[in-house]
């Protein structure tokens, strides 16, 4: 088992951390994303506001039977002792065949033990030829050595 990621951070571990979130939304497994939070952890997801962890995993749940397809990348934007700042992009499809790419912004808090305690994210999304789409991989974690988002011109 990898050891934790635990605050302060620095450049090296906040884009570590950052990566074992993505890779985790990048499993769809409500369950297992969960597990990176606190059992009492706030979240704020555009104007949803949630309270632990069983609303986290009702709240996934909900997200990934709608977007399909789902693939996901953040990159960190900026950390400071026990918060990190990332910017994401994903794409996925309705169960019409529409293409959706999100953009968004969230703020992190963490324990000493390296859960998440808060959760703030602002997201935007726009419709999206299927031609247009950036993230090709097979479902699951982005492969390594596939581009991030500022690689990807995002």
């Amino acid at each position: 088992m990898p050891q934790p990621v635990l605050p302060p951070f620095n450049g090296q571990s906040a884009a570590a951390k950052a990566r074992l979130a993505e890779d985790a939304w990048n499993t769809r497994d409500p369950q297992r994303v969960s597990l990176a939070y606190t059992p009492d952890s706030h979240w704020r997801n555009r104007a949803e506001f949630l309270q632990g962890r069983d609303a986290i995993v009702a709240f996934l749940q909900r997200k990934w039977d709608h977007e399909l397809d789902y693939r996901l990348i953040k990159e960190v934007w900026a950390w400071h002792e026990n918060r990190i700042a990332v910017r994401f992009v994903y794409e996925y499809h309705d169960d019409s065949g529409n293409w959706f790419r999100a953009h968004g912004n969230e703020q992190w808090q963490f324990t000493e033990a390296g859960l998440m305690e808060r959760r703030e994210a602002s997201i935007n999304e726009l419709p999206i030829q299927q031609a247009d789409r950036h993230f090709h991989w097979p479902l699951g974690p982005r492969p390594t050595g596939h581009p991030g988002l500022t690689d990807l011109g995002l």
